[in-house]
């Protein structure tokens, strides 16, 4: 248009049209659109722009567009084979009249004009529909068209009515509806343009014509006459048809700003939904899936495979969480699809292989505990995960009090202990040293007064002595220090007593490094995609990696030691835990990674409506709900483990530090016994003593 400034577009901007059509297919949550275009058409670029724009507006956007070649009836076919293919499409059509016939037609022959495809058509075509025959609208029953809106003619101008059916019909004998259309009304609107134009400027051509047209502003046939950028305002309003029967009638309009409407009356009321305008034929689409379903599951509680057999039939039966939540989100899909489906048992034995069977199009989809993985989108799509994403780790538990026979050391700590000896000590020597004044008792040799200082700092903890006291200073000394130990003792029975009525456990192991570093082997689940992730990530060996197929396999391990740690899926740990609420905790860190979800092909018209379907489940409780009823139907299996000790008191408990105390005092007295002989054994070998005795004799 910039390269000839003397050209103007006279056919209205088709944007608000586009916007129109994405209203609809919003209104309908259908999100695998193809647009199909004539090749070589100028005009088909513009349009392709604006409706790409519109729909992108709406939260969608085109999944293909196929350009037809108009004089070629083999390439028709082959293009419309490939739309077979897939499921549930919207198909826009933006073709001339004698083309878009022909597609209806190829269509019809090739089943495609029933449920699972859903037509519409712009103004090109539906403007035209009025003109058809009965035998031509047969085969484009369910079409949804789109048109600008235009006024009565009879009522708006009379004159140019009986004049436009007069001449039509004695040109067009043959044509059974004289009827002036909306390209007639445009047509008359430009020719009036340029007559008015050349009216007021008494020129036929030049810049002031051109200035004079661009500055007409008047309503004509067609709706308001008036130039923006060298083109016509973009119409407003539009009219909405379905093809029914023998006919077609006129459902409803379309309203720039306020949505969709019966009647363009003053009171008329608006909605922004096009299913407000009552039923429409052919906008649900009929789908059947092949559902793939793994029955090697380790949790059973997610999905199980059951096989029954009565005589020479096998059948199976398919239950589990999964499942459950599966069938919830398709009763939301109901009003947008008709979606019927048949589970199909995998037994291979890995669930990348079950993903590529997907890929392969041997499944439409995939239900089950199937984790989300960057290398399985590599062929498929997932919805959004159904439940928490992240793996945990799973270990045995542990006492925290260690070696029960020094248990009544653990209420306090090392420092703790050495600060309450230096205050007793502390205590009985000021004691001692005001009282050794008053006292004969606390005179004497220095090990005699060592000796009774610590007896009165022990006796301390016991009783005051305040009637054996001489002194008020030491009375007051003793009194402060009663205070203090009836808080250490209180506090000390309280800790150890607590040890000994509740239950404290730690894990075993609490991180990768101290796995890697004991060299411990650790478990996962058979066919998941954690060995990998184990070896490559984590970075444990492999022959440290050992794989599971129950829930129950691990825990045995897990207590008979066969392996440090079991890394799981959330979900799986959740059942886990449930099962085994005695014994095993989790322990680490949460790898965010995984997270189940279900599987369709990419591409697939079903994903978006699915994921707007979980959340809407997940938002009003229901997947709550499902896993709670899971989670509660787990029943604790209480089983002792002989390697975790209990918090009773054994005789060991007692034996133990009563030996070493005994031990002690023995070792004690064999030390003073050796030193008393030593003394002994001088005082026999002194001198002195030597002569004394060699002279008893004489004395005698």
């Amino acid at each position: 248009m910039k390269k000839w400034p003397f050209l103007l577009q006279s056919s209205p901007s088709q944007i608000m049209q586009m916007k129109a059509i994405a209203e609809i297919v919003k209104s309908w949550k259908l999100y695998n659109i193809t647009m199909i275009c004539e090749d070589g058409d100028s005009s088909s670029i513009e349009v392709l722009s604006q409706l790409s724009g519109a729909l992108k507006e709406v939260g969608t956007e085109l999944s293909n567009v196929i350009a037809i070649l108009p004089l070629v009836s083999s390439s028709l076919s082959q293009q419309l084979e490939k739309l077979r293919e897939g499921q549930c499409r919207v198909l826009i059509v933006h073709l001339s009249f004698p083309l878009a016939l022909h597609l209806f037609e190829t269509a019809k022959r090739m089943d495609m004009m029933g449920e699972g495809n859903v037509w519409i058509t712009t103004g090109t075509f539906t403007s035209l529909v009025y003109s058809l025959n009965a035998s031509t609208i047969s085969n484009m029953q369910g079409i949804i068209g789109v048109k600008s809106y235009i006024q009565s003619l009879w009522y708006q101008n009379a004159n140019f009515y009986h004049r436009f059916r007069k001449n039509f019909s004695s040109e067009n004998f043959e044509e059974f509806n004289y009827e002036p259309g909306i390209f007639a009304a445009q047509a008359y609107d430009v020719a009036w343009i340029v007559v008015d134009a050349m009216r007021k400027t008494n020129q036929k051509g030049g810049q002031l014509l051109l200035d004079k047209i661009l500055l007409s502003n008047f309503t004509g046939l067609s709706g308001t006459i008036q130039f923006t950028d060298n083109k016509l305002t973009p119409a407003h309003t539009f009219q909405i048809i379905n093809v029914i029967g023998r006919s077609y009638r006129e459902i409803g309009f379309w309203s720039d700003g306020l949505g969709f409407s019966k009647s363009l009356e003053q009171n008329a009321f608006y909605s922004s939904t096009v299913k407000e305008l009552g039923k429409v034929v052919n906008p649900t689409c009929a789908i059947r899936l092949r559902i793939g379903v793994p029955s090697t599951s380790t949790f059973k509680q997610y999905v199980n495979v059951i096989q029954e057999d009565s005589g020479n039939d096998t059948s199976f039966k398919f239950e589990g969480f999964a499942i459950d939540l599966f069938e919830e989100t398709v009763k939301k899909l109901q009003g947008i699809y008709h979606v019927e489906y048949d589970y199909l048992p995998f037994n291979g034995t890995t669930y990348d292989e079950l993903v590529k069977k997907v890929y392969w199009k041997e499944y439409d989809a995939v239900v089950g505990d199937v984790a989300i993985v960057s290398t399985r989108y590599e062929y498929v799509s997932f919805t959004q995960p159904y439940t928490d994403p992240g793996v945990v780790m799973i270990v045995p538990v542990k006492s925290k009090t260690g070696n029960r026979a020094w248990l009544f050391l653990k209420p306090f700590t090392k420092l703790m202990w050495v600060l309450i000896l230096v205050i007793i000590v502390y205590n009985g020597f000021v004691v001692w040293l005001i009282e050794r004044n008053h006292c004969a008792e606390l005179k004497g040799p220095i090990l005699h007064q060592t000796t009774t200082m610590l007896w009165l700092a022990f006796c301390s903890l016991f009783s005051v002595n305040g009637d054996r006291l001489h002194s008020n200073l030491s009375r007051v000394a003793t009194v402060v220090w009663l205070f203090v130990a009836l808080i250490i003792t209180q506090t000390y029975t309280a800790s150890l007593a607590s040890m000994l009525t509740v239950e404290q456990f730690e894990p075993t192991v609490d991180s990768i490094q101290q796995l890697k570093n004991s060299n411990a082997m650790v478990g996962y689940d058979r066919g998941s995609y954690l060995k990998i992730y184990l070896q490559d990530v984590l970075g444990i060996k492999a022959e440290n990696i050992k794989q599971f197929d129950s829930q129950k396999s691990y825990a045995d391990a897990l207590r008979n030691k066969e392996i440090a740690a079991a890394f799981l899926d959330i979900p799986e740990a959740k059942i886990f835990l449930a099962k085994n609420c005695k014994g095993f905790v989790q322990a680490g860190p949460t790898f965010k990674i995984g997270g189940y979800g279900f599987v369709f092909p990419k591409g697939s018209p079903l994903l978006h409506s699915v994921n707007q379907a979980l959340l809407n489940i997940s938002e009003n409780g229901t997947l709550r709900n499902l896993e709670n009823n899971m989670l509660a139907s787990e029943e604790c299996e209480d089983i002792t483990d002989p390697n975790v000790e209990t918090t009773s008191l054994s005789p060991a408990s007692f034996m133990r530090t009563m030996w070493s105390l005994m031990m002690a005092v023995i070792q004690s007295w064999r030390s003073q016994k050796r030193l008393f002989s030593r003394r002994v054994h001088n005082v026999a070998e002194s001198p002195l003593n030597s002569s004394n005795i060699s002279n008893l004799p004489a004395l005698a």
